[in-house]
C-alpha cells in the first residue's frame, strides 16, 4: 500500500545562477524538473541539520501532512 504525499506550494526567490544551475540539472537529466531539485536539495539540508542532530522526521510532520 502506497502513501499519498500532499505536496505545498512555497514561493521562493533565488539569484539566476541558481536558477540556471537548476535548469543545467533538468536539462542533463540529472532531476526531471526544478521543483524535484529543490524537494531532493531541502531533504539533504533537514536531514544534515536536524534529523541526524537527534531531531526525527516525525517531528517535523503536521497531522494533515
Amino acid at each position: 500500500m502506497s502513501r499519498v504525499i500532499r505536496l505545498h506550494l512555497v514561493s521562493v526567490k533565488l539569484p539566476k545562477a541558481y536558477v540556471k544551475g537548476l535548469d543545467t540539472l533538468v536539462d542533463r537529466g540529472t532531476y526531471p524538473t526544478r521543483s524535484e531539485a529543490i524537494r531532493v536539495a531541502i531533504r539533504d539540508l533537514l536531514k544534515r541539520e536536524l534529523w541526524i542532530s537527534g531531531s526525527p522526521l516525525t517531528m517535523l510532520r503536521t497531522p494533515e501532512d
